[in-house]
């Protein structure tokens, strides 16, 4: 004799499977929309976008690991000399473009105040990035790559962007979103068999893992989209920055992760949409005071 439901009314595990989900669901549903609520704005190109802190918390955030970058490599830092000098011109050309009536326009954002502030580090890093709130680095190993002044201003416009963009917030909040959901998915799963519980929760994590890369590669190529616009406002010229690409396809071996694994789009993703792109900059460029591409000048001068 047996006990409980008869057959026909006995929850089959997909039934099963599918209440727990529902649960995962409305538990997750009251902190991710307290998230939602706070956080939500209009974002580059009109999308909309949910970030975890605002701007004068990102401005602190920001100077906090500036500051942490420079007593790090404080033996480094460059202060004076011909390629200090360029760079902090290619940073006060693209900041100043930052406000563009035609940048702002084409990227469907309002003008921002940022403490714009450019350090160079001498170091073979290859490598540059734009914190939250404006403060630029520049690594003097990323030069032979950008070989000029237009060179790189793709990058830096690119790194500009991203603060611009508030990608950094954007980020947060969506590994917030992430967390909360996972939290509450082992929370549903409590009473079921630990391994299969353990496997579920490996599954859910590596979803959300691989979503935050692409959420991450969709950053980096609105960064670009971002940048182009900017570089031209500043009147380097924009078809440049498919040969920087080009360039660093050629210095990384073949080495890259594959793209799905990856937090950057592939080198040959990111020439393929920067050509799709040029149309949009080129009248930006054609009625900026265009900049001359010259080679940088040498890393070799040490002046500190």
């Amino acid at each position: 004799m047996s006990f409980g439901y008869p057959d026909q009314r006995r929850p089959t595990i997909g039934s099963r499977l599918l209440t727990r989900l529902v649960i995962v669901v409305v538990l997750a549903a009251i902190p991710l929309g307290s998230l939602l609520l706070k956080g939500c704005q209009k974002g580059p190109f009109g999308r909309n976008q949910v970030v975890a802190l605002n701007p004068e918390q990102e401005e602190q955030l920001g100077l906090q690991a500036f500051e942490e970058v420079l007593q790090q490599e404080r033996q480094k830092v460059l202060t004076r000399g011909p390629l200090v000098d360029a760079i902090r011109d290619i940073a006060q050309r693209l900041t100043t473009a930052a406000r563009h009536e035609g940048f702002l326009t084409g990227v469907q954002l309002p003008e921002q105040e940022m403490q714009w502030d450019v350090r160079v580090i001498d170091s073979k890093e290859q490598n540059a990035f734009c914190l939250p709130g404006g403060k630029i680095v520049v690594y003097t190993g990323i030069l032979p790559i950008a070989e000029s002044n237009t060179g790189l201003a793709v990058v830096m416009g690119h790194e500009i962007a991203h603060a611009l963009a508030h990608h950094g917030a954007e980020r947060m909040a969506q590994q917030q979103m992430a967390q909360i959901g996972v939290m509450a998915a082992g929370g549903a799963l409590g009473d079921m068999d630990p391994g299969a519980r353990q496997q579920v929760l490996q599954m859910i994590n590596a979803g959300a893992k691989f979503g935050i890369l692409k959420y991450s590669r969709n950053h980096e190529s609105e960064a670009d989209r971002m940048g182009l616009l900017l570089m031209a406002a500043a009147g380097y010229d924009p078809r440049e920055s498919m040969k920087f690409w080009e360039r660093m396809q050629a210095n990384s071996g073949g080495k890259s992760p594959p793209e799905f694994a990856s937090t950057h789009p592939s080198h040959e993703t990111r020439i393929q949409d920067l050509k799709s792109w040029i149309p949009d900059a080129m009248p930006l460029y054609e009625a900026s005071q265009k900049v001359q591409t010259k080679p940088l000048p040498s890393a070799d001068f040490r002046g500190i």
